[in-house]
Order: C-alpha cells, then sequence, then structure tokens
C-alpha cells in the first residue's frame, strides 16, 4: 500500500494593508505646509511656557525681582500653597460658570442671528451685519464702560426705564457676574454669527428641498440636516469662545473695579494679577498661570474627544 503525500501548501503571505500612496503623499504635503507655523509656535509658545513653569518652581516675590535677595529653589511649594488656598477653588468655580454662561450665550445669539439674516432682505441683513461688526470692532475697554454708563445706577438708561433709580448692577454677585456676561456676549457673538452665516450660504439648497420634499419640518431640518452639516464650524466656534472667556480680564477688571466687593466678582485671570503683581508673589502668580494654561488644555482635549466620539471629524 502506497502513501500518497499531498504536495504541501504554498506559503500564504499575509500583507498587511497598504496605506494609500495618495494618503501619505497629502500627509507629507499637510506637514510640509504646517511645518512654519509649527516653528513659529514653538518659537512663540515654547519659551514663555518654559519660562513660566521655571518661575513657579522659584520663590520669586519682591526682593528676588530686585536683586536684593538670592532666587530659592522651592520645587512644587506655590502649587501645594494654591491648591490650599480655598479662594483659589471658588474663584476657578466661577471662573468656569462665568465661562460656561458666556460660550453658551454667545452660540446661541450668534446662532439665532446668522439664521435670521438668512431669512430676512438684503438692507436688514446689511443693517445686522454693520450692527454685530461695530460690537465686534468695539475694544473691550470702551465697551465696558458703555455697559456701566448705560447700567449707571444714577443716570443710566436702564435703571431710567425700568423705573430702578440708585439700583446698582455691579455691588451685587451674580448681578454684576451678569452685567459682565452680557457685555461679553455682546462683543462675541458677532464672531459666531459671521461663521454660522457663512456655513449656512455654503450648504445646498437641494439638501433644504430635498428635507422638505420628505415632509420633514423646519425643526426636523434645522436639528437632524443643517446642524449636522455645520457641526465642524460649531466646534471651532466653541472652543474658540471657551479659550476666550476662560482667560477674560478686562471686561471683569473694568466692570467689578477689580474684581468686585470683597473679590467676589474675581475670575482666574484677574485673581493671577493680584497675585502676581498687586501681591508682587511673581511664583505663586506663575503657578496659577501653568494652572489655567493645563486646564484650557485639557478642557479643548475633552471637548475634541467628545465631538469624535460622536462622530466628528476634523
Amino acid at each position: 500500500m502506497t502513501t500518497q503525500i499531498a504536495p504541501a501548501a504554498p506559503d500564504l503571505e499575509v500583507q498587511a494593508p497598504r496605506r494609500p500612496a495618495r494618503k501619505k503623499r497629502d500627509g507629507r504635503a499637510a506637514a510640509f505646509y504646517l511645518l512654519p507655523a509649527g516653528i513659529l509656535l514653538a518659537a512663540l509658545m515654547a519659551y514663555p511656557l518654559f519660562q513660566l513653569v521655571q518661575i513657579s518652581l522659584y520663590d520669586y516675590n519682591q526682593p528676588q525681582a530686585s536683586g536684593a535677595e538670592p532666587l530659592e529653589f522651592i520645587g512644587v511649594d506655590n502649587y501645594i500653597e494654591l491648591f490650599g488656598d480655598p479662594q483659589f477653588w471658588s474663584v476657578l468655580v466661577s471662573t468656569i460658570l462665568f465661562a460656561a454662561v458666556c460660550v453658551v450665550g454667545s452660540l446661541l445669539v450668534g446662532t439665532g442671528l446668522a439664521v435670521l439674516a438668512t431669512r430676512v432682505r438684503a438692507v436688514p441683513r446689511m443693517l445686522l451685519f454693520l450692527a454685530a461688526l461695530g460690537a465686534w470692532a468695539t475694544p473691550a475697554m470702551a465697551g465696558s464702560y458703555v455697559w456701566l454708563f448705560l447700567f449707571d445706577a444714577n443716570f443710566g438708561v436702564v435703571n431710567e426705564v425700568l423705573g430702578m433709580q440708585g439700583h446698582s448692577w455691579t455691588f451685587e454677585r451674580f448681578s454684576a457676574f451678569g452685567l459682565v456676561a452680557g457685555e461679553v456676549i455682546w462683543c462675541s457673538f458677532p464672531f459666531v454669527m459671521v461663521t454660522m452665516y457663512a456655513g449656512i450660504k455654503n450648504i445646498s439648497s437641494e439638501i433644504i428641498e430635498a428635507a422638505q420634499l420628505d415632509g420633514a419640518t423646519w425643526r426636523r431640518t434645522a436639528t437632524q440636516v443643517i446642524l449636522p452639516i455645520l457641526k465642524p464650524l460649531l466646534v471651532i466656534a466653541t472652543i474658540q469662545s471657551i479659550i476666550w472667556d476662560f482667560k477674560l480680564f478686562t471686561q471683569i477688571y473694568v466692570m467689578t473695579n477689580g474684581g468686585g466687593v470683597a473679590g467676589r466678582n474675581l475670575v482666574l485671570n484677574v485673581y493671577t494679577y493680584q497675585k502676581a503683581f498687586a501681591g508682587e508673589e511673581y511664583g505663586l502668580g506663575a503657578a496659577i498661570g501653568v494652572v489655567m494654561t493645563v486646564l484650557l488644555m485639557l478642557i479643548t482635549v475633552v471637548y475634541l474627544r467628545t465631538q469624535r466620539r460622536s462622530g466628528w471629524q476634523p
């Protein structure tokens, strides 16, 4: 009896899927075009950040700044002092809540007016854009004083109309925060409005007509057709608003006279200024700056990851 040996099967090489050559070329081209901006950002950001972190690790007060005393390396003592200060946590919570109100308000007002601008005639639309761009172009200092004059306790037109002569909008904590938030939204919504208006105008009318032919109401068309298309722009506008509003300084400092009565209206940026310059604790102020930078980066990363999980791609 003869045994037949089956011929050995040829070795099959399982090859990993190759990345298309075109995508590789696109990636190299993108890296090449982004390289100058990356070098510029590194030059402008890396060294100041390094200096900020370095100062935060030293006992750096007015005597050290004037050269009267030598610098002393104290490690993370400034951070320990900062995290052990109850006022820091109170100011941090106030900053987060205040920034959240400003971001949501700017997005709602800006997006609503952008939709309105697409549904009115040319002349009202032009007047709307002129008014919005006027608010956007107004310097923060000038805008803050305009709002203070409008809400002045004795001579403000708002108190005159409401019959509330003598009422101070900047004395109570929440009314002061609300007044400043109104000014911030007033000067921030034009960016959202212009961005959303450009996005809405770029949506093909055929998409809207197809949704209407399928029986979609205006509400479903707005929430399930227009908003998903505008999502990339909303992400950009949201990130920009978070960064701007989280590090707000001028409006709070001017409208609440440096942080309100007994510091009730402090936000982190004004708190940093008070510690670093008014209190001449430069090391502690640098530590607050480092914490703010880390917080902003974390908020941005978490927000982007959340959006990517929901299907958004940059």
